[in-house]
C-alpha cells in the first residue's frame, strides 16, 4: 500500500512540476534575451511573494519528487527496505527542502546590496 501511495504521490509532483518548469524557462529566456543583470533580476524578486509561492511550490515538489525517485532507485540496486530506506527518503526530501528554501530566501527576502 505503501508504494501506491508513494507512486501516486510521484505522479502528483510530476503535474505540479510541468506548468513550474515550463513558467521556470520561460522567465529564464526573458530575462536572458532582455539582457538583466543579476541586479535587476534581484531588484525584481525581492520582496515578491509571488516568486516566494511559485518557487517554493516548485522546491517542495521537487524535494518530494526527487527523495522518492532515489528511494526506488536505491530500493533496486542496493535491496535496501525498511527503516533505514525510510530515513533515506525523509533525510532527501528534508535536504533538498532545506537547500532550496534557503536559496529562495535568499532571491526574494535576504539579499541585501547586490551591485
Amino acid at each position: 500500500m505503501l508504494t501506491l501511495r508513494l507512486y501516486m504521490l510521484q505522479r502528483i509532483t510530476a503535474l505540479l512540476m510541468a506548468p513550474l518548469v515550463l513558467g521556470h524557462i520561460g522567465v529564464m529566456i526573458y530575462a536572458v534575451q532582455g539582457g538583466l543583470s543579476a541586479a535587476e533580476i534581484l531588484g525584481r524578486t525581492q520582496g515578491s511573494v509571488f516568486w516566494f509561492s511559485f518557487y517554493g511550490l516548485f522546491v517542495l515538489a521537487v524535494s518530494v519528487h526527487a527523495a522518492i525517485g532515489l528511494r526506488t532507485i536505491l530500493h533496486e540496486v542496493t535491496g535496501l527496505s525498511g527503516r533505514l530506506l525510510m530515513f533515506f527518503t525523509w533525510g532527501t526530501a528534508l535536504g533538498l527542502s532545506v537547500l532550496g528554501m534557503r536559496a529562495i530566501l535568499a532571491v526574494t527576502f535576504l539579499t541585501r546590496g547586490v551591485s
